[in-house]
């Protein structure tokens, strides 16, 4: 049985690292290695984030943004070693080691705090960098303060670890949500949680409070943050509300947005694929001047289909792989 998923494993590692491999099977090829590195036996896991992480030869700068996040959510320390590399290398796309910083924040380890700190203060380095780290430091701090055990979180719908948790259980609305949101003068760490509190009022989509979610985190999409930009997109992805179409074909359109953002906002319209138009508007931008707004659209393209298609997983599954 483990020579069997030795062998799935490195079928699989060879799709996702061949740049002779279409992008969207490179991506399916990943989120299985993913699932692995977070399941699997002790040495399954380690072979899966071995084999993520050898993808960071690749040139695609959103590949690359994917592995990090998928070491992230790996829940295993192993992943730690190979984000600190992406994090610490000056010459990497910026987009790349802000998910490795932001996925050091996820795993949660106090030793990644010194990395974070570093590159936090660093004279001249980029502000996506520097907001990310700054956020990583709170989440690691939180996740080992006595804070973190007094609070009662809600159980989120969604699986993911966030760069923040949300507000603890309260009575806030979505009023007082988007004040913390929209309120510059919080710290980002703070801003997320209620960024991530909204989310959660916006899931399901039958909910009282889902549309008006919806419309106070569009909000967020004029900050002057595009790390917080990014993450709104980011959360509408994961909401799949039509509501959040507007706002999100307005990122993906202005050519004067950062790429961070226009490709989040592509990938994000692709969770919502089946709805009226979307595919056009994606198509649109098939020859995009930027890089990783059309390889995003590639792939968001892939999740229409996916999303059509009535598959079960959107990956390769494990024990089906190629």
């Amino acid at each position: 049985m483990a020579d069997k998923s030795s062998t799935t494993i490195a079928s699989l590692r060879e799709s996702l690292c061949s740049e002779a491999t279409p992008l969207p099977v490179r991506f399916r090829a990943l989120f299985s290695l993913k699932h692995v590195a977070r399941n699997g036996s002790e040495a399954e896991s380690k072979e899966a984030i071995d084999a993520i992480a050898a993808g960071f030869a690749s040139p695609s700068a959103l590949l690359k943004h994917e592995l990090a996040y998928c070491l992230g959510q790996s829940n295993n320390q192993e992943a730690n070693a190979p984000l600190k590399q992406v994090l610490a290398d000056l010459q990497e796309d910026p987009m790349c080691r802000h998910e490795a910083a932001e996925a050091l924040g996820a795993l949660g380890n106090q030793d990644s705090l010194q990395i974070l700190r570093e590159f936090r203060d660093r004279k001249g380095e980029d502000v996506c960098i520097t907001e990310t780290c700054e956020i990583a430091i709170d989440r690691i701090e939180w996740e080992n303060s006595e804070q973190r055990k007094a609070e009662k979180l809600h159980q989120s719908d969604f699986a993911s670890v966030d760069p923040a948790p949300p507000m603890p259980e309260s009575n806030a609305t979505v009023e007082d949500l988007e004040k913390q949101l929209m309120d510059t003068s919080a710290p980002l760490f703070v801003r997320y949680r209620a960024m991530f509190g909204l989310r959660d009022l916006a899931s399901p989509p039958d909910l009282p409070t889902s549309t008006p979610a919806v419309l106070a985190l569009a909000k967020g999409l004029s900050d002057s943050s595009a790390l917080f930009r990014h993450e709104i997109a980011f959360v509408f992805g994961q909401l799949s509300h039509p509501a959040s179409i507007p706002a999100l074909t307005a990122s993906l359109a202005n050519v004067e947005e950062a790429s961070m953002v226009r490709h989040e906002a592509a990938e994000a319209l692709g969770s919502l694929g089946d709805e009226p138009g979307v595919e056009e508007t994606l198509k649109s931008f098939l020859n995009d001047k930027e890089k990783v707004v059309r390889e995003s659209v590639i792939v968001a393209l892939d999740m229409v289909d996916y999303e059509q298609s009535g598959q079960a997983e959107y990956a390769l599954i494990p024990g089906q792989a190629v």
